[in-house]
């Protein structure tokens, strides 16, 4: 991680690249031909003199917003953050789980859907089970009562055959 933060990484590198350019585009949009036009009271001579100046001007402008830039740059540890953004964006880019093709809120649902199914289907077998327990129990009562039945007419035949 260490090795990593003495070299900036691309994120770093194209925040100073757009900041250097949109200075340097804002400090040098006024043309040699513009500047003169701004003075037209003034002889060539003193144009010339004032365009140096201006020139100097805008290169201590442009060198004390580039060190203040770095110095907030620095303060505010932006370097150190985008660069841990940096690492987040590949380790994103690299985990299956979470790339653009794997949708988690489907994925929940999809396994939720299985579970209800799954559910629903133990539900039915209970059911059945529960419906075969109640025709066995209706079955064993029949029996049992046949059996009543059936010892009635056996003391009966023991009669007969007593009798006889």
């Amino acid at each position: 991680m260490e090795n990593t933060a003495s070299i900036p990484g691309s994120r770093q590198l194209n925040l100073k690249k757009s900041f250097n350019r949109g200075l340097r585009s804002l400090l040098t949009a006024c043309s040699d031909e513009e500047f003169r036009k701004a003075f037209p009271s003034c002889t060539a001579a003193e144009q010339e003199g004032l365009h140096r100046l201006f020139i100097q001007v805008v290169s201590s402008l442009h060198e004390d917003i580039e060190e203040e830039f770095e110095s907030i740059f620095v303060e505010t540890q932006a370097g150190t953050v985008l660069d841990h953004i940096e690492e987040l964006v590949e380790e994103h880019n690299l985990d299956p789980l979470l790339t653009k093709k794997s949708n988690i809120g489907e994925t929940a649902q999809n396994l939720s859907d299985m579970k209800k199914n799954e559910v629903n289907h133990l539900t039915g077998l209970l059911e059945k089970a529960e419906e075969q327990k109640r025709k066995l129990k209706a079955r064993l009562e029949l029996l049992k009562k046949e059996k009543q039945d059936f010892s009635g007419v056996e003391k009966f035949v023991q009669e007969l055959r007593t009798r006889i």
